[in-house]
């Protein structure tokens, strides 16, 4: 199933670099040349990405009304911009990535390469795969546990047939073996919504790398929908805290992306599943560790003193999109002891204001690590 894009713009020099670009990488366009033709497609068809011209009259509005369209709530929304544009200008409309112009054919492929992982990785966590299989619901706030039969399955969450006429509130565990798997999965999860008569629906919550590779190899096998994804992503890792890491890269991807990263250094490797906190274009972007168990911090503790013992290695970095939340994650308790995640909570500023930031902020890492050596010579 391929994928499907609507393009919203008038200028024949960007329609024909568009057409070319996203033709060699199998994205299908539908053109729309003024925005009372595109607001009507959104209600009634879906597409996996929406690209604006912003110069056209209407077209801010045409970004917004994605995001309420049902069926295109979570499509991947491109917006291209004269340079003098703000980011939080285009993100304020909903936008997700941003192409400036002159819109060339190098800079177009960067874009849409991310931006098609991104695409690929949204649908496929949507793809229900009906299954009936019993399941155990721990109750993780001192509730009772509840037996239920599940109705569908997919990356982010599955329908239940529940005993329960009322929807349960807090905190489970979803307890689960899949059809020809040995062992069971623990599912973080929350009800997310009841549907009539006893179905109801769960949301996972912040599950584990190794559970999210079981989970997605199980619905890749068993899922009539199921397409290749992308390779993961290669970029360069230069700054690295227990709460997240800054990534350079040429195409990141655009704030609230969820991610799961692959660090790996003189033998040590560390998976770990993060959510894009502050992104710039071409450049890099800082990602939040989004798992917080003791033996994630243990494994990041681990690699930053792999790469403080042999500062010559360059680790290797690949990164692979997971999809888009929602709604902005409110910020974490850590970033208040974690200067890194500091510097992506702060104001709003230039990326040459940032990175000169962040550079002042190795300089200064750079010297207590150093006094500390000092002190136990």
């Amino acid at each position: 199933m391929g994928l499907n894009s609507l393009l919203l713009c008038s200028d024949e020099k960007i329609i024909r670099v568009l057409r070319r670009t996203l033709g060699d990488l199998e994205i299908a366009v539908e053109l729309c040349s003024d925005s009372d033709a595109a607001l009507r497609k959104l209600t009634r068809q879906r597409f996996e990405a929406i690209i604006v011209d912003c110069s056209g009259e209407g077209a801010p509005e045409v970004l917004r009304s994605a995001r309420s369209a049902p069926c295109n709530k979570q499509a991947v929304a491109v917006a291209i911009v004269e340079p003098i544009v703000g980011l939080k200008a285009v993100f304020e409309i909903g936008a997700h990535f941003v192409l400036y112009k002159p819109v060339s054919t190098e800079r177009a492929k960067s874009s849409f390469r991310a931006a098609r992982a991104l695409m690929k990785s949204e649908r496929r966590r949507n793809v229900r795969v009906p299954v009936q299989i019993p399941v155990v619901l721990r109750s993780l706030d001192g509730g009772n546990n509840l037996k239920v039969t599940t109705v569908d399955l997919s990356e982010g969450g599955m329908a239940v047939h529940s005993p329960q006429r009322r929807r349960p509130t807090g905190r489970w565990t979803i307890v689960c073996t899949l059809p020809g798997a040995k062992d069971a999965l623990e599912l973080p999860a929350e009800f997310a919504w009841e549907g009539n008569g006893s179905q109801a629906g769960l949301r996972f919550q912040q599950i584990s790398p190794e559970s999210t590779r079981q989970l997605r190899e199980w619905l890749k096998q068993n899922s009539p929908e199921a397409e290749q994804d992308d390779p993961p992503i290669q970029c360069r890792l230069t700054d690295l805290s227990l709460g997240g890491c800054y990534l350079e890269i040429a195409s990141p991807f655009p704030p609230s992306s969820r991610v799961m990263l692959s660090m790996r250094a003189a033998g040590v490797e560390v998976r770990a599943q993060g959510l894009v906190r502050i992104m710039h274009p071409e450049k890099g972007m800082g990602v939040e560790f989004t798992q917080t168990t003791p033996e994630h911090r243990t494994a990041v503790e681990k690699f930053l003193g792999v790469l403080s013992s042999n500062p010559n290695v360059l680790p290797e970095l690949l990164v692979e999109p997971e999809g888009l939340e929602g709604d902005p994650l409110p910020a974490s308790s850590a970033h208040h002891d974690d200067p890194l995640l500091q510097l992506f909570y702060a104001e709003p500023m230039t990326s040459e204001a940032f990175h000169e930031a962040l550079q002042k902020q190795r300089g200064a890492q750079s010297l207590a690590s150093g006094a500390a050596a000092g002190a136990h010579a």
